[in-house]
């Protein structure tokens, strides 16, 4: 590493577009750069460094990120004002930190080594290019055999047609793989068990491209072992690296809540509670919908027929205490399609995908999503 002409440079050093939109730092403090490298490099960014904000035009201003250190927050006085400037030192008990913080137009103070995790997300999320969050839908069977998977997989497969980034994720390991629904079990590609160990953050890029590639979306599901545990750690973190790629993520999930699922409810956007109209399958439905919207508030349930007599969906629905997400059609057809490797929805114009447009349609204009 070399000093060159006031900033710090090193034999790996690339052009902007390279550095794939990495933060600027800005400091003399050579162990405070040695952190703050590190955390770079834990977050998958290469920074430029300089000593003072740089001379060039658009140096600082074009800086997806800016991190200032205690030592260089003087020389900062003078540059102009703009989001995403942060101060970063170690000393936690300096009185003045807030003034020089003001002084410099900082969006926060962070304390090293106590801010690091927090600073590793932010600096990630810059290289990510973190937007809008993905649109996250849960999908849950009232009963067994309540056809969530084939919502959940039909959901995906219908997002994806009309061209948003989409994800779907078996969080049930016991139901089989999604990936058998939708024809490339043998397809190559990381499943659970590779992700069982994840802990801390999971790159969404990475994560996106290490997936098997099905229908135009990508399916993080279950290999033919024995493994039946998502640790609550490894499911908090392959669900919000899914999430900052922004699009659509649908979990298929299984009806008990364990401590995974319970991480994937509290990230979910809303939940579908798919139910028979059926009175067995609606008081099996109640004591699911009891433990689900203790961790997600927005549960609803969509309706499937037959009805038993006497019901129809807006009975299961007022019987549950749940809004109505709307009555799921029957798809003449659907198993021979699968059978010959047609995924649920495949057929754009069938009824299945007709319901997860309409479906996609209201949800999207419910977060303001054009």
């Amino acid at each position: 590493m070399e000093i060159v002409a006031g900033s710090i440079t090193s034999d790996r050093s690339r052009t902007a577009e390279e550095r794939r939109g990495g933060p600027l730092i800005v400091t003399e403090d050579l162990e405070l750069l040695d952190d703050l490298l590190r955390l770079c490099a834990a977050a998958g960014a290469e920074p430029a460094v300089h000593h003072s904000p740089p001379e060039q035009k658009g140096g600082w201003e074009d800086a997806p990120l800016v991190l200032v250190g205690d030592d260089a927050a003087a020389r900062c006085r003078g540059a102009s004002r703009r989001r995403g400037v942060l101060l970063v030192g170690r000393d936690q008990d300096d009185p003045d930190v807030w003034r020089r913080a003001v002084e410099i137009g900082a969006d926060c103070v962070l304390r090293l080594p106590d801010a690091e995790s927090w600073l590793v997300d932010r600096i990630a999320d810059v290289v990510e290019g973190a937007g809008r969050q993905a649109l996250t839908v849960g999908v849950i069977g009232g009963r067994g055999g309540a056809g969530a998977s084939t919502l959940a997989t039909a959901l995906a497969v219908t997002a994806a047609r009309s061209g948003r980034r989409t994800m779907l994720v078996d969080g049930d390991p016991l139901g089989g793989g999604l990936d058998v629904l939708l024809g490339g079990e043998h397809t190559e590609g990381r499943r659970w068990p590779d992700f069982a160990a994840s802990k801390g953050r999971v790159a969404g890029g990475a994560l996106e491209e290490s997936l098997p590639e099905l229908h135009a979306l990508r399916v993080l599901s279950w290999d033919r072992g024995d493994s039946v545990v998502i640790p609550p750690e490894a499911m908090r973190s392959v669900l919000a690296a899914a999430r900052r790629r922004g699009g659509s993520v649908v979990v298929d999930l299984p009806r008990r809540v364990d401590e995974g699922v319970a991480e994937a409810l509290a990230q979910l956007d809303l939940g579908l509670l798919v139910v028979p109209g059926e009175l067995r399958a609606v008081a099996a439905a109640n004591r699911v919908a009891s433990v689900v919207s203790m961790v997600l508030p927005d549960l609803r349930v969509v309706v499937r027929g037959p009805y038993a007599p006497g019901l129809d969906e807006q009975w299961v629905a007022k019987a549950l205490g749940l809004p109505l997400a709307g009555e799921l059609p029957t798809e003449p057809g659907l198993t021979v399609a699968q059978s010959g490797g047609a995924p649920p929805g495949g057929n754009g114009r069938g009824p299945l995908a007709r319901f997860c447009t309409a479906f996609w349609e209201r949800a999207l204009v419910g977060e303001g999503v054009g």
